[in-house]
């Protein structure tokens, strides 16, 4: 019948292929995900405030600052707490409310005053937590505030969602270290109660006031045992979510090349490539021209620096080549390392239109090099001539 189609079980029936195909491909775009992930992929997790965060930091931190109020302040807040006390109730009897005898203490004073005593006693007590909690956010090594994580998401509102996360693999590991932190820190507890316990019936001389400091010691003495438990927890908890976030975040070959692609339109990419090349150039060249046998020029508009060894080269090589500021970056150099300079205008400009830099010199032009090049032999070898034709030996200082 037709109507089976339309039917709740149909259309189950009729949808289950397809989420069994969504499924696989979610899997199979996971597993293709091999690579590392990018500088720029991890930078623009970190802009959406999606950093590594480990829970057990928060846990650790938060032991650690009830052990340094149990050691360290309850002492001292304990103590001014029974001076301040001893002295209200023991001028109880000099209290007035409402209208009272002359000499007579008012409510509102010693409620002030203790207002002022609880303030201060409570302020180390916030400010040692307040600290903890900072440190626990520092020792992470990623501090993030993004906006986007406040931003309300109706995908966070799933109940599949909330059901993928309750079942995932992260979830029960969670799980099964909340479950072995309750029950070791449990039975470091009754441990301690026992024991805390037995030395006050076996106490000859333990007096009632006595209670808070031997409290405090049992409770340091616990805290303590936490801390050794959870210090190495905390360390490896905060590896294996670094790692976690690293591998959530690799990426496909195919991704690596998009992202390669849209990187090659962005200015700033752009142009921090050319002045890589521009510097790289400039070395090049700085390496080059020394070596050079002669340097041709326009005078002033373009230099071409040719290399020619005798007996190893079949004709000149360009070694380097440029025009106007380059162009004079070349002659410095040559003037520098004492490389002939030779005025050719007509070559000068031919050979920079015409060659690259590596490149030999075109049959064409092979005469008019090489009458240069043997002149500038002839003057290493103390042979004094005129130039060739056209050819003016530049040796003054622009």
């Amino acid at each position: 019948m037709s109507s089976s189609a339309g039917s709740p079980t149909g259309s189950a029936l009729s949808s289950y292929p397809k989420e069994r195909a969504v499924a696989e491909g979610d899997e199979q775009d996971k597993s293709s995900k091999t690579e590392e992930p990018t500088d720029k992929r991890l930078k623009s997790a970190r802009e959406k405030g999606d950093v590594p965060s480990s829970r057990e930091t928060g846990n650790m931190m938060s032991v650690f600052s009830l052990l340094m109020i149990v050691m360290f302040i309850l002492p001292l807040v304990a103590g001014r707490a029974m001076t301040s006390l001893g002295q209200v109730f023991a001028g109880a009897g000099q209290v007035k409310i409402g209208q009272g005898s002359a000499g007579a203490r008012d409510i509102g004073d010693i409620l002030s005053m203790l207002f002022g005593e609880i303030a201060g006693w409570a302020a180390p007590i916030f400010g040692v937590m307040l600290l903890a909690a900072l440190f626990g956010v520092l020792i992470q090594g990623e501090t993030v505030v993004s906006s986007d994580r406040m931003k309300p998401k109706l995908s966070k509102l799933s109940p599949l969602g909330g059901l993928k996360k309750m079942f995932s693999p992260g979830a029960l590991v969670e799980f099964a270290k909340s479950i072995t932190k309750v029950l070791v820190i449990g039975v470091l507890a009754l441990w301690v109660a026992k024991r805390a316990v037995t030395g006050i019936w076996q106490g000859e001389n333990f007096l009632p006031e006595n209670i808070p400091s031997y409290a405090a010691h049992w409770a340091g003495w616990l805290l303590s045992a936490a801390m050794v438990f959870l210090v190495p927890i905390t360390i490896g908890d905060i590896i294996w979510k670094r790692f976690e976030w690293r591998r959530k975040l690799r990426m496909s070959l195919k991704e690596i090349r998009d992202e390669m692609k849209d990187s090659e339109g962005d200015p700033q990419i752009k142009g921090r490539r050319a002045e890589i090349a521009r510097r790289r150039a400039r070395q090049r060249m700085a390496q080059a021209v020394p070596t050079a046998s002669v340097i041709v020029t326009n005078p002033t508009h373009y230099a071409v620096a040719l290399k020619y060894e005798q007996g190893s080269d079949a004709a000149p090589v360009c070694v380097a080549k440029g025009a106007d500021a380059v162009a004079a970056r070349i002659r410095q150099i040559a003037r520098e390392n004492e490389v002939p300079i030779v005025e050719n205008k007509p070559l000068a400009r031919t050979l920079h239109a015409t060659i690259e830099v590596d490149d030999t010199v075109p049959v064409e032009h092979w005469q008019a090099v090489a009458e240069i090049i043997g002149y500038v032999m002839d003057l290493r070898r103390n042979i004094r001539r005129a130039p060739p034709k056209g050819s003016v030996l530049r040796d003054d200082e622009e």
